[in-house]
């Protein structure tokens, strides 16, 4: 499974950006995908994530302020932030499950390479 991810940069505070992430799978099923923040010293932790069957799950830092969808019929997702806080800064990480609701909850099982995100004061 490949992970493509776009989008990501630099932002001012309360400013916006958009990620998205498209999966090429080959024979294997892909029944979830995710974005997933990490910053130094910390592990890799939940920003949000939505199954085929638009279950989603959202880190408790997000507040209502990101929105998880899925792109047409693929494996493609994107994830809109909106009135981004400095702390959100860090490195995003598309990822891909095939547990549907339990990768949701529980984590993914591919994963791409990180972008990063900055959010000045």
């Amino acid at each position: 499974v490949q992970l493509q991810a776009s989008g990501g940069g630099v932002v001012q505070a309360g400013g916006s950006l958009r990620l998205s992430c498209a999966a090429s799978a080959g024979i294997v099923v892909i029944d979830a995908m995710g974005w997933y923040r990490q910053v130094p010293g910390k592990q890799r932790e939940l920003v949000a994530a939505i199954s085929t069957g638009t279950y989603t799950n959202y880190g408790d830092f997000v507040r209502g302020r990101f929105t998880i969808s899925r792109i047409g019929a693929g494996n493609t997702v994107s994830l809109q932030m909106n009135d981004l806080k400095p702390e959100d800064s860090g490195v995003y990480y598309c990822g891909a499950g095939q547990y549907g609701s339990a990768s949701v909850q529980r984590g993914m099982d591919f994963w791409g390479k990180g972008t990063q995100v900055t959010v000045s004061s």
